[in-house]
């Protein structure tokens, strides 16, 4: 077990170190949530009489789903990191040394939880622009909650990266499962005036519970935060057993 957890240490460093050399993850995850908050938002805030909730506008109402936005973005696609791996055989090289298989998958979902975790609280950052007041207790709840919600999107991204082969393919990743994953979300707009079928939607995808936790910490509106927490936290765990599964199925994915 030990052994387990320094083999997961060393992958995860690793994934560190080069996602640190890259700088355009780091532009995207500032200029992607900007032009959804100040330009989406603005003509939200505008194009609508009002909200109904009190005291709170359009922009501060998505502001939450935009930091579970840049965290789901940055989470799957870190799956892309197996798949470059597998492209250039340090996955074979993985895959076939003595250490168990979980120690991998761990590795892999914990090094892209902190990175999409640090890209969703770069979004944070810019809270009192928005004139969002948040005391200290506030913000560690949301970090924390960030990173949980990380830890899920980025277990679905290599999960995803289990079957899929090749860069290409993994980039189809953000039309199929992503969009639609924010869109279905409640992210952009209350539940009150939409559609019965629309709202079953959305109450079966996970990720609206991890919006729905995010908009309770930072808004301070009515919710269910444990319920919130005990979903994300199930569905993290099926998921991350998913990937161990079929990692563990037919190694000619892997090498």
């Amino acid at each position: 077990m030990t052994s387990g957890l320094r083999d997961s240490y060393y992958i995860m460093k690793r994934d560190l170190i080069r996602m640190l050399r890259q700088k355009m993850p780091l532009i995207g995850a500032i200029v992607r949530p900007a032009l959804w908050l100040f330009l989406l938002g603005t003509g939200l805030k505008f194009g609508f009489i009002a909200l109904p909730l009190v005291g709170i506008n359009w922009q501060q109402y998505i502001f939450p789903g935009i930091i579970a936005m840049n965290v789901l973005f940055s989470g799957v696609m870190s799956g892309a990191s197996i798949v470059w791996d597998r492209e250039f055989g340090f996955l074979k090289e993985i895959t076939i040394a003595p250490i168990p298989r979980w120690s991998i998958i761990l590795g892999k979902t914990l090094s892209g939880a902190i990175i999409a975790a640090f890209q969703g609280l770069i979004v944070l950052a810019v809270y009192p622009l928005l004139g969002i007041s948040l005391g200290i207790l506030q913000l560690l709840q949301t970090v924390l909650a960030v990173f949980f919600i990380a830890l899920a999107v980025t277990a679905v991204g290599v999960m995803l990266a289990a079957r899929i082969r090749s860069m290409e393919g993994f980039g189809a990743v953000n039309n199929f499962v992503v969009m639609p994953v924010f869109f279905l979300s409640g992210a952009l707009h209350p539940l009150s005036n939409i559609p019965d079928w629309l709202k079953i939607m959305i109450y079966l995808n996970p990720f609206s519970y991890a919006v729905d936790l995010l908009r309770v910490i930072i808004l301070g509106l009515d919710g269910n935060p444990a319920f919130d927490i005990l979903t994300i936290a199930l569905f993290t765990n099926a998921v991350f057993l998913a990937a161990l599964y079929l990692f563990g199925q037919n190694k000619k994915y892997y090498l």
